[in-house]
């Protein structure tokens, strides 16, 4: 499962979605989030999903992809899920003593259980379509126009967008170092899977101390390779390729909110 993280990865590619840039690109995945957050009927949700499989489809990244990239969140989805159902208060369907405790499920507990599900996922194949398709050096370059604005108050745009850009680059690579420690530890007798909570806690030692350990000789050798390129801070630095919004972003820009009104039309008009 460590392998399977697909967040900071980027797949090289010549779609739609990889010719946009990047600021741009950004500021609509936030209004995509936030449309997934404001709906909340079968109708919305059914228009909604056509969108994201379209965008996946121009993508050009696969499905297998992004369902890789769901896969390590699904125990955070089920447990979450499996929360809502039995803590929400409402209509009882279906209820049960259990060792003196009484558990409940709930239509009103169901619902909320699916649409947290279902948010969930979408939220997640959304942001890996963000880093999928964006290289990263014009993901920063995109969170660090973002955050200019904020250069007025002395905050160092430049620098958190180079913090974040790096956190999220060296995601996958720690994933996949993580599975080869624990593959390595594994054939050396380690055991990550038998016995209770406590004890599989203690078993992540072997996993953990390893992993540490390479992340801070990485972030020395870094830190190192960035000093040995004369890097200094933010300060006036120049591009060596200036983007800017051109008309097929305007376009695609247009196309985008045309949908989401539509979605939200849908989800305020038509009651399913």
């Amino acid at each position: 499962m460590l392998r399977d993280m697909v967040i900071g990865q980027y797949v090289p590619g010549k779609s739609p979605l990889h010719r946009m840039n990047a600021p741009l690109k950004m500021i609509l995945m936030i209004a995509y989030i936030a449309v997934l957050l404001v709906i909340k009927s079968a109708a919305a949700y059914a228009l909604f999903t056509v969108c994201t499989a379209a965008l996946i489809m121009i993508s050009g990244v696969s499905v297998g992809m992004i369902l890789k990239g769901i896969k390590p969140i699904l125990y955070i989805v089920i447990f979450t899920a499996l929360l809502n159902i039995f803590m929400t208060p409402g209509e009882a369907m279906w209820s049960a003593s259990v060792f003196g405790l009484t558990l409940r499920i709930t239509k009103e507990g169901v619902t909320a259980g699916a649409l947290l599900t279902v948010r969930l996922i979408y939220l997640v194949a959304g942001t890996s379509l963000l880093t999928l398709t964006t290289p990263p050096l014009q993901l920063t370059d995109g969170i660090e126009r973002l955050l200019r604005p904020l250069n007025k108050i002395k905050v160092p745009s430049h620098e958190i967008a180079m913090m974040m850009t790096i956190a999220i680059r060296f995601i996958p690579t720690f994933s996949e170092e993580a599975d080869k420690i624990k593959k390595a530890q594994t054939a050396r007798g380690a055991d990550f899977e038998s016995g209770g909570l406590i004890k599989r806690a203690r078993a992540m030692t072997p996993l953990l101390v390893p992993l540490f350990i390479s992340a801070f000789r990485r972030a020395d050798e870094l830190a190192e390779a960035m000093e040995a390129r004369c890097y200094r801070g933010g300060g006036n630095r120049t591009k060596m390729k200036e983007r800017h919004i051109t008309a097929f972003d305007i376009k695609a820009a247009v196309i985008f909110v045309l949908a989401a009104v539509l979605i939200l039309l849908v989800e305020f008009w038509i009651e399913i």
